[in-house]
């Protein structure tokens, strides 16, 4: 991968330096000295390209990457899909950033059709970062900087086990969607019935699992699967949809905590609020605050700002002197870390505090 972007690089540089009357997104060194926090070197452009550009989550990635260029004297253009799942969104975005001659992507894919673009990208002399959401088979992208979607699933899965206290669970599983398989889906869902102590049929494929049995407290039974796009909107759309199917759920699994939210107007509308666990995966500062606010019991707090910071610097690095970023042990991503935030610690779950969890949010 080194000696194949280095015999590109000089083309990459000069369509980089005929595209002057580009307008881009983000802060950064124009002057093409490559001078900034980042120690000088090559004048170096990035896109990031995210999901969409109104889940908070992306939003604050956009700014931790805007940050981060101007900090390393880095050009970034920004670029998202219209929403959850706008693959052809993009797949233009690619386009664009090849057609610019940026040196690297940093990119949370909608789904795998985005594949091709990235190898093609990839086969242009980019450098590929994904931010979040790994791609699947993981070697489409150069590597991933993510949240171990799986653990944070799992730690929520672990607290509701805990808080049920052996009491039969009913649950509500309010996935991202149904209609294509995204891995920060699958691991998040799976990771959570895995902490629940539920068999799971195939760790890669949402709603294979049996639909009733033990967990690792009492019997379960498994209400609903139903797609969100990790939105508020389809969040409660999605929990009525379980209301109508089982008016006696008390676990609410969920995608995000923009899907919460819904979730918990949609059972606050019904009448059903008391008794009911609300857990979710994200950490925004909202989503702290509604754990404060006891609509959400925990949630799993990730850090995107941090992801989007170090992409931009390890493409500046690779961009300057070759270094690449190496993956976690025993992982074939980045791991950024994860923390349980709840108020009502389980015991044998590490966590930390609304509290605390507000000194760390985004958004």
């Amino acid at each position: 991968m080194i000696q194949r972007i280095g015999r590109r690089r000089a083309a990459l540089l000069v369509a980089a330096a005929a595209a002057t009357g580009m307008v881009v997104s983000g802060c950064g060194d124009s002057s093409g000295d490559g001078s900034g926090g980042g120690g000088g070197g090559k004048s170096v452009a990035v896109s990031l390209i995210t999901k969409n550009s109104t889940n908070p989550f992306f939003v604050s990635m956009q700014q931790g990457a805007k940050k981060a260029a101007e900090a390393e004297g880095v050009k970034l253009t920004v670029a998202a899909g219209k929403e959850d799942g706008d693959e052809a969104g993009q797949v233009q975005a690619i386009e664009d950033a090849i057609a610019r001659g940026d040196q690297g992507i940093l990119i949370t894919p909608n789904g795998p059709g985005v594949n091709p673009a990235i190898k093609k990208a990839r086969d242009a002399g980019l450098y590929v970062i994904a931010l979040d959401t790994p791609p699947d088979p993981a070697t489409t992208v150069d590597i991933t900087f993510a949240t171990d979607n799986f653990k944070a699933g799992e730690l929520i899965g672990k607290w509701t086990a805990t808080q049920l206290g052996g009491k039969p669970a009913t649950i509500a599983l309010l996935d991202l969607f149904n209609d294509k398989i995204v891995s920060v889906d699958y691991n998040r869902d799976q990771g959570f019935l895995t902490g629940m102590g539920i068999d799971t049929a195939d760790k890669k494929k949402n709603g294979d699992e049996a639909k009733t049995g033990s967990y690792s407290g009492g019997s379960y039974t498994i209400a609903c699967n139903e797609p969100t796009n990790g939105a508020e909107d389809g969040g409660r759309t999605a929990m009525e949809n379980c209301l109508t199917k089982n008016p006696d759920i008390n676990v609410v699994y969920t995608i995000n905590e923009p899907a919460a939210v819904g979730a918990h107007k949609a059972l606050q509308a019904a009448g059903k609020t008391q008794g009911v666990l609300v857990v979710s995966v994200d950490g925004g500062c909202d989503g702290v605050r509604q754990v404060k606010d006891g609509v959400i019991g925990a949630t799993s707090q990730q850090y995107p700002l941090k992801m989007a910071e170090l992409g931009v610097q390890a493409i500046k690095k690779i961009a300057n002197d070759g270094e690449k970023p190496k993956v976690s042990d025993g992982l074939d991503f980045f791991d950024t870390g994860v923390a349980l935030v709840t108020d009502k610690a389980a015991t044998g779950v590490e966590s930390i505090t609304s509290a605390d969890g507000a000194q760390r949010c985004w958004g």
